[in-house]
């Protein structure tokens, strides 16, 4: 069982689509959720407080500046803008796929976690994220 979501986001940020999933699982296996694109990622994550989505995203982008930033200047990849780079780098060290046991057509998550696309990228982009259960 095979499927495509697509994430439409309005720039940098984490983005829930827990209740998608959710609402397209059946049966009992393991799904697997894949981003198709280099300048995003996947996160298992508390929803409960968005709060925990902000620290997130200003944590990652003091960890990562764009290229802009002085401390960014050995970059070399800078003719997409200057946030690209840094949202490659954010890529290469989240997940950009997860697991996720299927029991009885529940996603087998905790009490306050959720999916999350992470959006590294300013500008709006839609996102496609790969699903399949087994």
């Amino acid at each position: 069982m095979q499927t495509v979501f697509q994430i439409h986001t309005n720039g940098s940020g984490l983005y829930e689509f827990t209740r998608s999933v959710a609402g397209w699982v059946t049966g009992t296996g393991l799904l697997t959720l894949f981003v198709q694109h280099t300048s995003a990622s996947l996160l298992v994550q508390e929803n409960a407080d968005p709060e925990v989505r902000t620290d997130l995203t200003e944590f990652f982008h003091r960890l990562v500046p764009p290229s802009t930033d002085p401390s960014m200047s050995y970059l070399t990849h800078t003719y997409e803008g200057p946030d690209d780079m840094p949202a490659h780098i954010k890529a290469a060290l989240l997940p950009v796929s997860l697991s996720i046991p299927v029991s009885n057509g529940q996603l087998a998550l905790g009490t306050w976690q959720g999916i999350y696309l992470f959006e590294h990228r300013s500008a709006p982009h839609t996102r496609r994220v790969v699903a399949h259960v087994s």
